[in-house]
Formats: structure tokens, C-alpha cells, sequence
């Protein structure tokens, strides 16, 4: 599991704070946002309303300074994986998030996967970042020998396997690092999914979203329409809700 912060656009302080949080845990959006909630004093958590911008400073600072205990990467006998990525981006460009699920060869869930993108970022960028996200934790962890991506961007699949330059700029960074991940596995191909598939990458990167609109601009933090869920260790049905007082699992 990789402690190298991936590249990103510009965050906000608070945003780029949870970005360097997420490494040390393998970029696990649940056990980043357990840690957080634990560090923030009272009774407050990365997105609870009351929580303010220093006392989640505070937080942060504290957890970044802790020894963080990694979650337990679950074996996978067959090489073979799915993974689903999706980026999102509110107001295109907005404040910007990217998922990734990491899928075992029996339908179990491996790794749930997300990170902040930007703070003013389009769609695309982070649809890019989610595929190196899902493809850089999934080479750190195990050893592919067949992927199936599961993806909804035709911009990024016209790019990566369609042999197209990119059309959106400053990606080359990101698409050049995905051509590398790929190179790595013997057999890989897409599928691209419609709007209608399901996509379990979508939630994480709507999470991811959500930090990346962290920083100045609302006196509260967690201001967000709905409260934000992210299941939690592979095989089990539990969440962690940021929002505490307004979801329970």
C-alpha cells in the first residue's frame, strides 16, 4: 500500500489536509474519515455541521502526526479483478472527487477507494485521476493478471484504448501514469458502463467531492445535501456517516 500522495489539482488547506491523510491509509476513504472524526474534540466529525474550519484543522494536524494502523488488505487467491472508477464534479468545473472499488474475481469487494481532485476542476480531470487511483492502489496491493475496468467516460476510454489524444487539458500526467499501470498487466480491457449501470465508485468520488469543497466560503463545514455514507471494511454491511446526528447504518 502506497504512501506517495498521487498528483492532484488545487485544494483548498482543509482539502489538501484530508489528501495527505489518505495515503497513510491507502487511500480508504472509511478508515481516513474514522480517524478524523476520532481526532476532532466534542462531539463533531469531518462532515458535521457544528465542526469549524480550525477545529478541524486541529484534527487533521493531529492525525497526520499519528502512527495511522493501516486496514487489513484482504487476500485475493486469483488474479483476476474489477475495477470500478468514477470522478465527479459539481458545477463542471467544481469542487472535484474521484472513486475507485477494487473487486475480487468472486464478487467481494477488495478496497473502497477515494481522494478530493480540485477545487475548481471539471468532470473529466477526475474521471482521469479516479482510473490511476483505482489502478495504483490495485498494483500496490496485488498482482493483476486480468482486469476488467468498468468505466463511464467515454473521453477516458477514447484516450486509453482508443489511441486519442487527450482533449482535455493538463491530464497528460495523469493519462501517461495510467498508460505505465496498464503496461504492468498481461490482460486488461474496459467496459464502458451508461448512466443506468450501476457503479459503487460513484458514492466515493460524490465523497471525495465533498472534501475537495471543504475551506473558506461557509461558516459550517458538512453543509451537504444529503449525509454522506461509505460502507466500511470488505464483507461487512456497516457505514461510517460523517453526517452523525442525521443517518444511522
Amino acid at each position: 500500500m502506497t504512501n506517495d500522495i498521487l498528483p492532484r489539482e488545487h485544494l483548498s488547506p482543509l482539502g489538501a489536509l484530508v489528501d495527505e491523510v489518505l495515503p497513510t491509509v491507502g487511500y480508504e476513504l472509511a478508515a481516513a474519515t474514522e480517524a478524523i472524526d476520532d481526532a476532532v474534540s466534542g462531539y463533531g466529525g469531518l462532515f458535521e455541521p457544528t465542526t469549524t474550519r480550525e477545529e478541524l484543522r486541529l484534527a487533521l494536524d493531529d492525525v497526520l502526526a499519528s502512527d495511522l494502523t493501516r486496514p487489513h488488505v484482504p487476500e485475493s487467491p486469483d488474479n483476476t479483478f474489477v475495477l470500478y472508477v468514477d470522478g465527479s464534479s459539481r458545477g463542471n468545473p467544481g469542487s472535484a472527487g474521484a472513486g475507485a472499488v477494487i473487486v475480487g474475481a468472486a464478487g467481494d469487494q477488495l478496497a473502497r477507494l477515494g481522494r478530493p481532485v480540485g477545487s475548481r476542476t471539471g468532470n473529466n480531470t477526475a474521471e482521469y485521476v479516479a482510473l490511476q487511483l483505482g489502478l495504483s492502489e490495485l498494483l500496490t496491493r496485488y498482482e493483476p493478471h486480468r482486469l476488467e475496468v468498468r468505466i463511464d467516460s467515454m473521453t477516458v476510454i477514447r484516450d486509453v484504448w482508443g489511441g486519442d489524444d487527450p482533449t482535455e487539458p493538463g491530464v497528460e500526467r495523469y493519462s501517461d501514469a495510467i498508460a505505465t499501470a496498464l503496461a504492468d498487466i498481461l490482460d486488461e480491457h474496459y467496459t464502458h458502463l451508461a448512466d443506468s449501470d450501476p457503479n459503487p465508485a460513484d458514492a466515493l468520488a460524490t465523497v471525495g467531492a465533498d472534501i475537495a469543497a471543504l475551506g473558506p466560503g461557509a461558516k459550517r463545514l458538512g453543509t451537504f445535501e444529503r449525509p454522506v455514507r461509505i460502507p466500511t471494511s470488505p464483507g461487512t454491511g456497516a457505514t461510517l456517516c460523517g453526517l452523525r446526528r442525521q443517518c444511522s447504518s
